[in-house]
């Protein structure tokens, strides 16, 4: 964490007067939460933090932009926090206007763009703390590795049209967290090549039906597995300053076979978005549905769920205060039947969250999560299958 501060603060210097533009914020925090054993400590528990303790930790994200040419950007990320460090994104755009538009291609490693809430620098989230369990779980295991065609139109009327195409590789195991261990609460971002811990199920036992799975967890980006192209389309309504609307299909077209110490997972969903008023004047509402299913192995033994999450914002930005509340909705229907355990679930949380701009660039915040549900997969191994729990976060952030 030091030596991440350090590299920010030496770079920019060197970088200024330079076509560098240099983001990210240091933040430390202390946590009190309650619920079971969090999914990163060998639970169930749905926050990121849980057990019923008090903890102190901190979070750093860097992210730099070089504009060598006005119609080209080079961008990467990164982030650090006390067990984890790596690379986030990593891309280049190429921009045109062309007849009736603005054509963009961007290839790498990349968000796509359908997030009515992480709308900050380096996918950050103004409004909250930790994220929706939607956007959550994309920050964990949605990240395509690929190219990305789009093409905006704006109307006579000052409205805008977008439409974009994107085709990737990389993000085979999309899918594995959600089926094993549900939706959770948090702000993590995987960083290229991070393990991720799954929950204790027999399952995955040395003598359970899916012990090829390797036994530390779960990476969700790394070296390409079945050789197989996903996709994704999406279509954005815009009316700038006042509100807009996004629908987004996502396929990964994963074969649902074993590679080694892991499964290539199929995962498919809908994700439709919308936003009113302006997040930087006043007062807004955003809200995102996202539906979908994943699938993995052929034949016996096998993995089939349907998920669904759907959250709701509002958020007012008085002066140098911040007032925002969520409420959102999840569930994982569980379709294979199998032998294996149950991945039925189902659960609501409730966030508010107060943010003050302390001086120029600190800002304090404090937010309150209250999330409730179940899991029977938890019951059927002797855990207690409720996952209910709530954190108070505290917390400083420098941002730059």
């Amino acid at each position: 964490m030091r030596l991440l501060l350090l590299l920010v603060l030496a770079t920019t210097t060197v970088a200024s007067g330079q076509n560098f533009d240099w983001t990210g914020y240091v933040a430390a925090r202390g946590i009190n939460a309650t619920g079971p054993d969090s999914w990163l400590d060998g639970g169930f528990g749905r926050l990121e933090t849980g057990g019923d303790r008090d903890v102190f930790d901190g979070v750093a994200h860097l992210g730099v932009d070089w504009r060598p040419a006005s119609w080209l950007e080079l961008h990467a990320s990164g982030a650090a926090r006390d067990e984890q460090a790596g690379l986030i994104e990593a891309h280049a755009t190429v921009r045109k206007e062309i007849g009736l538009g603005e054509l963009q291609v961007r290839a790498g490693w990349f968000f796509l763009p359908t997030s009515k809430e992480n709308k900050g620098d380096n996918w950050s989230s103004p409004y909250t703390i930790h994220f929706s369990t939607l956007n959550t779980w994309i920050g964990e295991e949605v990240r395509p590795m690929g190219a990305d065609l789009q093409f905006r139109h704006t109307t006579n009327a000052g409205h805008t049209i977008t439409g974009g195409a994107t085709a990737f590789r990389g993000n085979d195991t999309m899918g594995t967290i959600l089926g094993w261990r549900g939706w959770a609460i948090g702000d993590r971002l995987s960083p290229f090549g991070e393990i991720l811990p799954l929950p204790p199920l027999r399952s995955l036992d040395d003598d359970g039906p899916f012990w090829k799975q390797r036994d530390d967890g779960t990476q969700p980006f790394g070296k390409d597995l079945d050789g197989r192209t996903g996709y994704s389309a999406r279509l954005r309504f815009a009316v700038p300053g006042r509100g807009n609307v996004q629908y987004t299909y996502l396929d990964n077209a994963g074969d649902r076979e074993l590679y080694g110490d892991q499964y290539s997972w199929q995962t498919r969903f809908h994700l439709l978005g919308a936003e009113l008023g302006n997040p930087e004047t006043g007062f807004v509402i955003a809200a995102e549905h996202m539906s979908g299913d994943t699938y993995m192995g052929v034949g016996t033994p096998f993995v089939a769920a349907k998920f669904q999450s759907t959250y709701f914002l509002a958020s007012e930005k008085y002066g140098r205060n911040r007032w925002s509340a969520r409420y959102e909705l999840f569930s994982t229907d569980d379709q294979d039947h199998s032998a294996a355990e149950n991945n039925d679930e189902s659960g609501r949380a409730w966030t508010l969250t107060w943010l003050v701009d302390v001086i120029p660039h600190l800002r304090a915040g404090a937010e309150f999560t209250q999330v409730t549900g179940d899991r029977a997969a938890a019951q059927q191994y002797g855990f207690d299958p409720s996952t209910t729990g709530h954190s108070l976060a505290l917390e400083l952030r420098w941002q730059f």
